[in-house]
């Protein structure tokens, strides 16, 4: 079976959405989920979880599919609906959506 995220390359996409008070950023592909007061600090936490996991799957050398995870249809249709904000699913508690590069050491990001 050929992945689209190894532990050489990859990317992974991310949300950033409110619920209630807090704000929250998932990272698809890796079923990672941070919560924040703010959605910058939502996004910081989601970073340095995704570099922790990246680097503990490294380590360890796991196979691919932990890479690779199964994605949750809501977070998936926020990521749709934030790549085409006209559609009217649009909502104002979706803040941002883009990918993660996961390339070398460090994560960069890359244009949604």
């Amino acid at each position: 079976m050929k992945y689209k995220n190894t532990l050489q390359k990859g990317t992974v996409r991310f949300v950033i959405f409110k619920e209630n008070s807090a704000w929250y950023a998932a990272a698809l592909e890796f079923n990672i989920v941070e919560a924040g007061d703010t959605p910058q600090e939502a996004l910081l936490l989601l970073f340095e979880s995704v570099q922790g996991y990246l680097e503990s799957a490294r380590k360890i050398k796991a196979r691919p599919n932990i890479l690779n995870q199964k994605i949750d249809p809501e977070y998936e249709a926020m990521w749709r609906a934030l790549q085409n904000q006209t559609q009217k699913s649009f909502s104002q508690n979706l803040y941002a959506a883009g990918r993660l590069n996961l390339t070398g050491r460090n994560l960069g990001m890359l244009p949604a």
